[in-house]
């Protein structure tokens, strides 16, 4: 996969639609830290790459990854709070995804104002 579509959000965090496995190697050697899986496993069915294999895929490729799966339709104080913690701790720059893009760039809002 090549590099998949970003949408900065500032000058160290990007937002992405779903990535899979190939993704990670693209986004190392586009010169990304970490990356960020706001996708509970299984949301959009048996094909969709789980967490686990994400995760092996990012470490593989030198990349620091967290799981931090959330409702398409509802952040939580709490998620939000999480996801701050994240941006602020994470080596940057990094990349958040989930469906289409619009979850992660939710909550990277919300967390600007936490």
């Amino acid at each position: 996969m090549s590099l998949p579509p970003l949408v900065p959000l500032s000058a160290d965090v990007s937002v992405a639609p779903q990535l899979d496995e190939s993704a990670m190697a693209a986004l190392a050697r586009a010169g990304f830290k970490s990356v960020i899986n706001n996708r509970p496993d299984h949301e959009g069915g048996p094909g969709q790459p789980t967490s686990a294999s994400l995760q092996l895929a990012a470490i593989s490729a030198g990349l620091a990854y967290a799981h931090l799966p959330v409702s398409p339709a509802v952040q939580t104080a709490d998620e939000i709070a999480q996801f701050r913690t994240l941006i602020d701790t994470l080596p940057k720059p990094l990349v958040a995804f989930c469906r289409t893009g619009t979850r992660s760039g939710k909550l990277f809002q919300a967390a600007q104002l936490a």
